[in-house]
This record gives structure tokens, sequence and C-alpha cells, in this order.
């Protein structure tokens, strides 16, 4: 990681004075330091590093703004010093009020995506806050970590094989099962809608299977939809549409990344994780629209548009995990464009029935500092997506409510489980942040985690 936590302070470790905005003469700052602070006229604005210099002209420290200490992100906010302080070991000057997501910001705010040249971050080492669980803080990291490596990743490298190649480097760090089923033993195995959608590519479709944990253990399974690239199909998208397209597979790419947490927190649970992993391309043998498509659920599902294929392949996926009636079963997906058009790119929607689930998962989003808003299963909607030729269509033709129709269409396939969630992700952060760059996000795996961890601690 470019950012390390040190359980110590070192010797030549340097101090970080964190400002809230007009505090600066309640500081308790030396004279010259508060008289170079105010020829640079910082006031303690979030997010500002001010570097302080001894008599040789050595940094010696830094100010830090945090703002009128508002805003929703506060939490993270040290995430920044990560790439604005420079090489070399530092320190809190005093504990910061949300110690456990301050090391974590740094940790996250360090992150650079560097497989095809781009240079690391600098070299930095911060002292642990008081308060703080470094393992805890590094294990989440690198589940945010993976989940943002394969998003990033170009479809040319992270096609099906390589979402598999992962998924098996995942299961083996772990000493987990991994079972994989593709191509035309997808029909064999009663996975139609994966393998209709998926079958046009020039990589098979496949549904990808790890196991974790003891057997008779509480079962929590994963569900992550994997669309490695999305043309539309043969409803083709316009260009401008397709450039973000590599990001479609972001469920699976956070479902991994939060799989990660858990198995190396060894929580005391049954982990199952499903990934539908698909190419949704064009050639002679691509679906089509008014094609009626036979569900592993029994289901009969007419195509009224090509484009609407993450919810086919989530359906397969979903009505899988639901057959062993896991206590807790989420899944995951770079869904729907109304999702962000009613909350934008950073505040991912979910859905679910049970209310407890709700409650702790907001209360979650508010302490790991992972926004969340709950969306309403509204089932008066449950009719708009009919069809006069089978059970249902896989969109509504009004336009209207474009999360909450495709949240109902994935609750037709989940009946067993104990509990449910379903999060519409956008996987994505169009601009930079405290704890992270612009590029391929983890969203609510962090409140997941934390759902998971409470509700069964190791």
């Amino acid at each position: 990681m470019p950012v390390k936590l040190t359980p110590e302070r070192s010797a030549n470790s340097r101090p970080v004075h964190l400002i809230a905005k007009g505090s600066l003469d309640r500081s308790g700052l030396p004279a010259p330091v508060l008289s170079w602070a105010k020829a640079n006229s910082f006031t303690g604005e979030e997010g500002r590093t001010l570097l302080l210099a001894d008599p040789e002209g050595n940094v010696s420290g830094a100010l830090f703004g945090l703002g009128d200490q508002s805003g929703g992100h506060l939490p993270m906010l040290p995430g920044a010093l990560a790439r604005t302080l420079p090489e070399g070991d530092w320190h809190f000057a005093a504990p910061p009020a949300d110690a456990e997501n301050a090391a974590l910001g740094l940790l996250l705010g360090g992150y650079a995506f560097t497989a095809y040249g781009r240079k690391p971050q600098r070299d930095i080492r911060f002292a642990l806050p008081e308060g703080a669980d470094r393992a805890r803080a590094e294990r989440l990291a690198e589940g945010v970590f993976l989940a943002r490596d394969l998003i990033n990743t170009p479809t040319n490298d992270m096609g099906p094989d390589d979402v598999e190649t992962a998924a098996r480097n995942l299961a083996g760090q772990h000493g987990a099962d991994v079972q994989v089923i593709a191509g035309d033993e997808l029909l064999a195995r009663n996975f139609p809608m994966i393998h209709a959608v998926g079958r046009a590519a020039a990589q098979a479709p496949r549904l990808i299977d790890i196991r974790w944990g003891a057997p008779q253990a509480p079962k929590v399974t994963l569900v992550g939809k994997g669309v490695c690239f999305d043309t539309g199909g043969l409803d083709i998208k316009p260009a401008s549409s397709m450039l973000l397209m590599k990001k479609d597979m972001g469920g699976a790419a956070n479902v991994m990344g939060l799989a990660h947490m858990v198995m190396a927190a060894k929580l005391p649970v049954r982990l199952r994780v499903i990934l539908p992993v698909v190419e949704n391309s064009i050639a002679g043998n691509a679906f089509r629209p008014s094609d009626i498509l036979r569900s592993r659920k029994g289901l009969t599902v007419e195509v009224g548009n090509t484009d609407a294929e993450g919810r086919l392949i989530l359906g397969d996926a979903l009505a899988y995990g639901d057959e062993e009636e896991p206590d807790l079963m989420i899944d995951m997906a770079t869904l729907t464009g109304a999702a962000r058009v009613a909350l934008g790119p950073d505040l991912p929607p979910f859905f679910t029935d049970d209310e407890a689930l709700a409650a702790d998962l907001m209360q979650a989003s508010v302490a790991a500092a992972d926004p969340l808003w709950r969306m309403p299963l509204w089932m008066p909607y449950d009719g708009k997506y009919s069809s006069k030729v089978a059970d249902i269509n896989n969109v509504n033709t009004d336009g209207f409510a474009g999360a909450i129709i495709a949240a109902l269409f994935l609750k037709r396939f989940v009946g067993k489980a104990k509990a449910w969630a379903h999060f519409d992700v956008f996987g994505w952060s169009p601009s930079d942040r405290p704890h992270g760059i612009a590029g391929g996000e983890a969203q609510a795996i962090r409140a997941l985690e934390q759902v998971i961890s409470a509700r069964y601690p190791a």
C-alpha cells in the first residue's frame, strides 16, 4: 500500500494538526505557525494542507483543514493527506474524532491504478491513530483496492476468462473452493438466461461459484453482476454510452472485494459467492428483442430490450443461490441509469423488504462513512413489466421508476432466503474524493462488512 500504517510513531515523525474552519486562533499553535498560516490565507478550509517549515527550511509538520465539519465524507477527509504530504513519517498531533475511518481514509486515499504505466503515489508512513484497528483497516483497504483494480482494468484484459482467473486467485488466497459452469454446459445445468446473454461473445459465458467456511455455519450468499462489457446487444448503445462499460462488471468486483473482507476476518459464516459473468456482444447468434427465455426458476421472460441484460443473468444466479435458503443473500449490480438519475453517482440505493436489515444497513452506512439510501420495493409497480406472451418482460414500457422496476424483477427470483437486499451501484467515481481518485470504486461493501461482522462476530 502506498500509505503504510505503523504501530508506533518514529523518532523523526512530523505532526499533522487538524484544524476546523475558523478555529485557527483557538488551536494553541505557536505564534510563528499562526502567522505563517494567516500569511497563506489558511483558515481550516476542508481538505487543504499547509506545510510547515523549521528554521532551516525543512518540512517540520503540516496543518490540515477539516472545514465546517458538516460534510458527509468528513470521517474520510484525512485520506487527502495521502496525496498532499511529502514522503516520510507522519502522525496526527491530536487523535482525530473518528480514528477508525481516519486510518482507513489514509489507506484508501493513497490508491493509484498503476497496471498501465501510471506512477505510484509517494511513500508515506503514518502512525496508527489511537483507537484504530490496523488489521481491520488493512483488510478493508485490500477489499476496496481489489474492487477498484478489477473495475479499472479494461475489458481486453478483464473479459470473462480474466474475471474467472481473479475469482480463482481470490479463492486460492483464502483456501476456498471454486466451481465454474461455462459455455453450453450452462444449458445442461439450467442457466439459460446467462447463456443467452453471453453466447455471442468471443469468450464463453459462465457462472462462478466460490464456497468458503464451515458448512454448518450461517449461510451468507453474495451475488454480483459480471457483465465485462455491455454493447447493449442488438439494442445497441450509442458510442458515448459505451465509454464506461468496462465497469459493468462492477457488481462482481464489489462482491469479490467484500468476500475478501469477510474471509480475511475469518468470520464464522459459510460464505458463497455467485458470479454470472458474460460479455453482452453482437453477433449472428446474439439474443434478440422479443425472444422469450426460460429462466432457472421456471419463469418465462420476454426480452423487451437486450440492453437490460444484467437483470437476466442475475435472475438465474439469484434463483441458484436462493435454492439453499441462505440466512442472508446480497446482490450487487451496476443495473440502472435510473438509480443514478435519482441519487447521483455517489449514493447507491438498496432495496429490501426486511426492516431489520434495512435499519442495520442505514446505521452501518453512517458509521462506515459509506453512503447508502433505501428505495422502496413498491409492489403496485410489480405489474409494469408484464408480458402478453410470457410470464414477465425484462423491461417496463412507460419509462418510469426504472430502478424500482429492476429491483422488483429480481425479487421474482428470490423466495427462500431469510433476508435479501439488492444494491444498484454505479461502481465509478467521476471525480477525485479525499479517500480515492476518480475511477473504479467500491460502493456499499464497507457498510455491508460492518453489518455482516455485527451479525456474525468472529
